[in-house]
């Protein structure tokens, strides 16, 4: 699979190396099925520049109206914002920027909140430990399938005690749906994905999006990609991915990472396998989960905490 500098609507993966708002212009209207990203949270971290958080909110609006005008009319924007930090004071970031969604005329379908157990400790106030995800439609006859990411009943022999269906099975065989709120560990030092990056997204936790909202070949979009964990959970289900990125340190970790998931070289945390709990033994053996994308058979062990 060739890794391509520009968009190309022919394209399987796009890495551009610049600023999001020179990929989206070339990125045509009612194209990509989902958006998905974790911005700059204007913290001061190595990839951003610390503003006033009203010009930030008005670099946003930029950057969110354009990808509203390349979403597809069926699909889906996943923002994914922790907090603003001045003088000890927390902003929530969706709350600012909730409004700027709505005046453009999405619909906000779920306030996910993405919890974990390791960050930074607090000692003037409680330590956080979740950030948020909104989920925004443009129309009310959106792509949604929630079977692919069914998490396990937790009564699944449960039957109806009375009525016509009584003695049959009153849960889904599939599986019940994992609500909106998701456990899933962040990228922390001793993480099997862990790169250079301070902020990187867990690939599982994009998987569970692609997977619910897009179908095999659609364009997943990540304006602010990172190392490329967008990208990644994009491929290994068949869709196609664009992105941008303006450290080059991380467009290479990006390619290295992309390349050694199509060589069976990229350890991951599978999707679904149980937060680690140092009371119990952990007996769960890596495995090899293997895909094709362009008559290409990749895979990659699965090991993690």
């Amino acid at each position: 699979m060739e890794i391509v500098g520009r968009f190309h609507i022919e394209a399987q993966c796009v890495l551009y190396q610049g600023d999001c708002l020179e990929l989206l212009a070339e990125i045509p209207s009612q194209s990509v099925g989902l958006v998905v990203t974790s911005p700059p949270y204007n913290l001061g971290k190595e990839y951003e520049k610390r503003i006033h958080v009203q010009d930030y909110v008005r670099w946003q609006e930029k950057i969110i109206s354009e990808c509203v005008r390349v979403l597809d009319q069926t699909g889906s924007i996943c923002w994914q914002v922790g907090n603003y930090v001045e003088n000890g004071e927390i902003i929530p970031i969706d709350i600012l920027l909730y409004p700027i969604f709505a005046e453009l005329g999405l619909k906000l379908r779920n306030r996910i909140i993405w919890w974990f157990e390791h960050g930074l400790h607090a000692s003037r106030r409680f330590s956080g430990r979740y950030e948020t995800i909104l989920w925004f439609t443009k129309d009310d006859n959106y792509f949604f399938n929630l079977d692919p990411v069914r998490v396990p009943q937790k009564y699944p022999g449960k039957k109806y005690f009375k009525g016509p269906k009584a003695g049959q099975y009153s849960c889904n065989p599939l599986g019940k749906n994992p609500g909106d709120v998701w456990q899933i560990p962040n990228v922390k030092a001793n993480h099997v994905e862990k790169t250079n990056h301070p902020c990187q997204f867990p690939i599982e936790l994009v998987e569970r999006l692609v997977l619910s909202m897009t179908n095999e070949g659609s364009w997943v979009l990540d304006p602010f990609m990172g190392v490329g964990s967008t990208a990644i959970a994009a491929l290994m289900h068949r869709r196609r991915s664009v992105g941008a990125e303006i450290i080059p340190e991380y467009i290479e970790i990006a390619k290295d990472r992309i390349t050694r998931a199509e060589q069976g070289r990229l350890r991951i945390r599978p999707m679904g396998r149980p937060v680690y709990d140092p009371l119990i033994p952990f007996n769960i053996p890596p495995k090899r989960v293997k895909i094709n994308l362009e008559q290409r058979e990749l895979g990659w062990d699965e090991g993690s905490l």
